[in-house]
């Protein structure tokens, strides 16, 4: 297995290019597709969220894939591709394994710690696996990825880095409007920021809670939760000329309140309004910022703020976590990739010892029966004896790093067949 990773996240692009890359559904769907049906690569999918746009492949060859998997990822950029490459980061085998596991965990995370990339982390396995376009190795190093994930939020509390990005965002609002006791606040979305943004203003006592999101369904399970009300997004500006603060976590590719609708719901208003932006790409324009008796509150600051906060001592644990289930892994996969080559080492000198008392057998047919179990069991066991310690060794070189193939040079050596060999790891796959 020969990983190959090649994306783009919050981390080496501006937000301007994460919106052009932004893909949905079908999107992601038709990604995939692409960079299956291209030379060198055996399996693929792609992990898509607000903050990054990242493809898996196996791949046979490195820089054919890397040129071919970077040219449908600037594709998707629309008129200047070519502004996305110098955005590209590139990881490969056990550099991407490293990194998927810590995507999984959230260390890569806007927000590190935050839950939701599990759950984008299934979506890039089961995209994969309805298209048919992931095999053995894919599903295996995500299945592994998925497990690093879940450890990392049950044995550390990393999960509370969410939490303190809203806390912290409501806090910066107070300064603007003051307690959040009895005042009007509109929430937009219904993931699961939103939940918690809506579950948070409710605990410290909002007067009114609004919930507006594309989907109607999900608002009013929300607002009901927390006996807030529902509006239609479409309707939103009323809510939003009394609300005291706007709060927006939708995770849309663009913008959802543009500066021009926000100014025409706010024309009358005389207080103060807190907008608290949690939404990568953003879902509220800048220049609201500007706006008289507005204060805009961003994801990039909050994030920061967390980051330095007693939370630095999970992501600690997350990363030790992190760094000990890719040494097993890459261990384990190591073993592995010289089993194929062990076995057919031993197949092959079953077939030599075979011949050999077939020859003995055929010379000497008056041999003695007894005589001649004896003779067969000391041949083989010479031939044990002989493979015992190459075969041993060449498992415990495997472990090592390096630049150096023992399985390839155990084949060499003993002039193994190649098409045994990956016979072998062909049945081994299923």
């Amino acid at each position: 297995m020969s990983v190959l990773v090649v994306g783009v996240s919050h981390k080496t692009a501006p937000v301007s290019v994460l919106e052009r890359l932004a893909l949905d559904a079908d999107g992601v769907a038709k990604l995939v597709r692409e960079v299956i049906d291209s030379d060198h690569v055996l399996e693929a999918t792609a992990l898509a969220t607000c903050n990054r746009i990242e493809v898996y492949a196996d791949v046979d060859r490195f820089h054919g894939s890397v040129e071919t998997v970077s040219r449908l990822l600037c594709e998707r950029a629309g008129e200047k591709p070519e502004d996305v490459v110098p955005h590209l980061y590139v990881h490969y085998d056990d550099g991407a394994v490293s990194h998927l596991f810590g995507v999984a965990a959230g260390l890569e995370s806007m927000v590190v710690g935050e839950g939701q990339i599990l759950g984008q982390t299934r979506d890039a396995l089961r995209v994969g696996q309805e298209h048919g376009t992931i095999g053995p190795s894919l599903n295996l190093l995500f299945q592994q990825a998925l497990r690093v994930g879940k450890r990392a939020h049950a044995e550390t509390d990393i999960d509370r880095a969410a939490p303190s990005l809203v806390s912290v965002a409501l806090e910066r609002a107070t300064e603007h409007v003051g307690p959040l006791a009895g005042k009007h606040v509109v929430v937009i979305g219904a993931g699961a920021m939103a939940s918690l943004a809506v579950s948070t203003v409710s605990r410290f006592g909002a007067g009114d809670v609004v919930v507006a999101n594309r989907t109607d369904s999900n608002a009013s399970r929300l607002a009901e939760q927390y006996g807030g009300r529902v509006v239609p997004l479409a309707d939103i500006d009323e809510a939003i000329a009394a609300a005291d603060v706007l709060i927006s976590c939708t995770g849309a590719a663009g913008v959802v309140l543009p500066l021009a609708q926000i100014a025409a719901a706010r024309v009358h208003a005389t207080d103060p309004l807190a907008v608290i932006d949690l939404a990568l790409p953003h879902d509220v324009d800048p220049a609201v910022a500007e706006l008289p008796g507005i204060s805009l509150i961003g994801l990039a600051r909050l994030a920061a703020e967390v980051h330095d906060s007693d939370t630095a001592n999970d992501v600690t644990s997350v990363r030790d976590i992190v760094s000990e289930e890719i040494q097993a892994f890459l261990s384990a996969r190591r073993s592995a990739s010289v089993t194929p080559t062990v076995v057919a080492l031993r197949t092959m000198a079953t077939g030599v010892v075979d011949a050999e008392l077939d020859r003995l057998v055929s010379r000497l047919p008056e041999l003695d029966p007894d005589v001649r179990a004896e003779v067969e069991l000391a041949i083989r066991r010479v031939a044990d004896k002989l493979l015992h310690q190459p075969t041993v060794r060449v498992k415990e070189l495997a472990h090592e790093t390096g630049a150096v193939s023992y399985a390839a040079a155990l084949a060499e050596l003993f002039a193994l067949d190649p098409e045994a060999v990956d016979a072998v790891t062909r049945a081994e796959g299923v």
